[in-house]
Formats: C-alpha cells, sequence, structure tokens
C-alpha cells in the first residue's frame, strides 16, 4: 500500500520528491517491513493477552505429558493471532500488492492459521486437548495445499513460475516434477501435473505440521521459526535478484524478490511474539500460530524453487517430526519405545534438562541447520 502510494503514484507524479525513490527498493521494504511488524507484535500483545484472559482462553496440558508442565495450565493460547496479523498487515504496507506471489503466501498464512483457529477453538469449547479430528485438519491443509499448487500450475503455463526441482549440490541436475509426455493430450492434461501437486502438498502439509510438533516448550518453536524465516528471507532475495541468481546457479524469478518484504515482516512478528512467549510464557500461540508458520515456510519454500533444502532450513522441525513417526512405528510394531517421549524436546526434559537449557540448545541446534542450508547455495 505505502509503495503504491507513494513510489508508484507520488515519486513518479512528482520526481521531485527524490527521498521517496527509496520505496523502489527491496531491501529498505524488507527492514521497515520487519520493524513494522515487531512494533505492532510488542504494542499488541499486552492488549491480546488481556483480551484472552477475559474470554478465559487457557490451554488445555495433556496429561501424559511431563507433570511439571501443569503449572502452565491456563495460560492464554491462541496468541498465534498475533503473529499472523502482525506478519500480514506490514506485508499489506510495504509489500508491491500487484505481484501474485504475495498474495499466495498471504492466503497460505490466512488459510492455514483458519484451520489453526477452528482447532484451537474446538478445544477450548470441549476443555480437552482434542480439537479437530486429525483426518479433518490433514483434509483442510491437503485442501489449502492443493488450491495453491493449482495457482502456481497456472503460473507455471504462463511462464511465471517453474515446475522443475532444485537439488543442492547438484546444479545439472534439475528434474521435472510433470509427466511431460502428457502435455500434449488432451484427455490427460490435467494428470500431467499430478506429481508436481502431490510433492507440494507433502511439502507445504509436512512443514506446517513439523513447526506444530516443535510447539511444546515456552520460545522452542518461534525462536526456530525466526531462525528458518531469516535463511528463507536471504533466500527469497538472492533467487529474485538478476545478479545473485546467476552467481550462485539460481532460478531466475524475478517476482520472487517481492518474497523478501513477507519473509522478513514474519521475521519481525515471530521476534514481537518471542517477547510474551519467552520463559515463563505470558501466552502459547497455539495451533493458529504454528500451523499458520508452517504453512507459510512451506509456501515460500516451494515457490523459491528450494523444497529440498526446506529439509535443512528446517532442520530442527523435520526432527522433532521424525522423532514422533519414530517413536509411533516402533511402538506400533516392537511394542517399545525409541524416545523416553515425543516430540523430541520433551525426551531430553525427561534426562533431566531444564526448559530453557533444551529451547536454547535447540535454537542453537536449528541456527546450524539454517548456515548450513546457506552455504550449499555456492557449493553446487
Amino acid at each position: 500500500m505505502l509503495y503504491h502510494l507513494l513510489y508508484e503514484w507520488l515519486y513518479k507524479v512528482h520526481p521531485s520528491y527524490s527521498i521517496l525513490n527509496v520505496f523502489r527498493y527491496i531491501t529498505f521494504r524488507t527492514a521497515y517491513a520487519s520493524l513494522t511488524a515487531l512494533a505492532l507484535g510488542l504494542i499488541m500483545g499486552p492488549w491480546l493477552i488481556q483480551r484472552l484472559q477475559q474470554f478465559q482462553i487457557g490451554q488445555h496440558i495433556r496429561e501424559e505429558g511431563p507433570s511439571h508442565h501443569q503449572v502452565k495450565a491456563g495460560t492464554p493460547t491462541m496468541g498465534g493471532i498475533l503473529i499472523v496479523v502482525s506478519t500480514i498487515l506490514p506485508t499489506f504496507l510495504w509489500a508491491d500488492l500487484s505481484n501474485p506471489f504475495i498474495w499466495i503466501v498471504l492466503a497460505a498464512i490466512a488459510g492455514f492459521g483458519a484451520v489453526g483457529f477452528a482447532d484451537d477453538y474446538l478445544k477450548i469449547v470441549r476443555k480437552t486437548n482434542l480439537g479437530l479430528t486429525g483426518k479433518k485438519k490433514l483434509g483442510l491443509q491437503i485442501a489449502f495445499s492443493l488450491g495453491i499448487g493449482i495457482i502456481l500450475v497456472w503460473m507455471s503455463l504462463v511462464g511465471a513460475y517453474k515446475t522443475h526441482l532444485i537439488v543442492p549440490f547438484l546444479k545439472e541436475f534439475t528434474p521435472s516434477l510433470i509427466w511431460e509426455n502428457l502435455l500434449s493430450s488432451h484427455y490427460f492434461f490435467i494428470l500431467a501435473f499430478t506429481p508436481f501437486l502431490v510433492f507440494i502438498s507433502f511439502v507445504i502439509v509436512g512443514s506446517s505440521n513439523a513447526v506444530n510438533l516443535t510447539d511444546g516448550l515456552d520460545g522452542l518453536a518461534i525462536g526456530c521459526v525466526i531462525i528458518a524465516a531469516g535463511a528463507l528471507t536471504v533466500l527469497t532475495y538472492a533467487t529474485g535478484n538478476a545478479r545473485f541468481a546467476d552467481y550462485l546457479d539460481l532460478q531466475k524469478l524475478p517476482q520472487v524478490a517481492e518474497l523478501t518484504i513477507f519473509c522478513g515482516a514474519m521475521v519481525g512478528a515471530s521476534l514481537g511474539f518471542l517477547w510474551y512467549n519467552c520463559y515463563p510464557a505470558e501466552v502459547f500461540m497455539g495451533d493458529v500460530g504454528s500451523l499458520a508458520l508452517g504453512g507459510a515456510i512451506g509456501t515460500v519454500g516451494v515457490i523459491i524453487k528450494q523444497e529440498i533444502l526446506l529439509v535443512s532450513i528446517g532442520g530442527l522441525f523435520v526432527l522433532e517430526a521424525l522423532s514422533v513417526m519414530v517413536q509411533v512405528l516402533s511402538f506400533k510394531f516392537r511394542h517399545k519405545r525409541v524416545f523416553l517421549m515425543a516430540p523430541l524436546h520433551h525426551h531430553f526434559e525427561l534426562l533431566g534438562w531444564k526448559e530453557t537449557k533444551v529451547v536454547v540448545r535447540f535454537w542453537i541446534v536449528a541456527l546450524i541447520f539454517a548456515l548450513f542450508s546457506l552455504t550449499t547455495l555456492k557449493l553446487r
């Protein structure tokens, strides 16, 4: 909005206002989107926490979890509303709203946030840790992911997006995610895009649920989101910048650069939320926050063609999700547990680590994963 008002309208009509030329630069708008999101989070936080307390929207702590977590019962949840709003509004203010990718990521964070909101609301009404059934939640997530995929398919047909896959360390190997031999068929044209739709749905839904599983300790998930979103901010800018894309041998997607502003806003909003979510937490993000952030991270990864690298960028999230899968499969087929408790952060708690130690050390691991991911851009 400010980009269109102050640059495209005011500056271009009145070039004498040369100071307004800075609004054309993505780096400038990203910085201010981050600061705006941070300010919104810090200012709106106390008001939202008070409202959640008034409506008695408190977190139910699962009984099978670590016993010392029971003292957190009643802490306001659904604080993820603060993150979603603090990400969307600055993006509206500072981004080029004529860019279709901006609307895709905004739809992703809002759509997955809506699924999380419904899940949180049902938990509160039922006063249990059970919200939407697993099938309903997964079905809605897949539906939103397929919607994003269909839009990207259409954009690929007009040349604004590419359906090839980038594989780290193998710059010459860029397999297509569509059955190209079916493109010429009138009867099977739609089926040609099935592999692409299945793959990106897996990436986005997996990302959303991985962040959700990580959200179990004060500040853990949001701190890791800040690190992952920070890495994506660098990647989106490099992918959309012709000089950096050539140097790093990335697929050139000029319009993708505008997503840097969205990622910057997500970093700022997450920092603002961490102020109130750090130990001891005054508010929890709930599914409305974790599903929204995970869905947004997955969508950005798909758009910038870094789906595989996303596994490393969000490596801590992947470890948390894998720990749950391993635990479930081991108990089902071997009737034995691999971990004392899953997700992984609870395992270390039961080993005797303090909550704050688990959180900070997991942040360090997340940072190592993110830094390693950025180094792979040159090692190709």
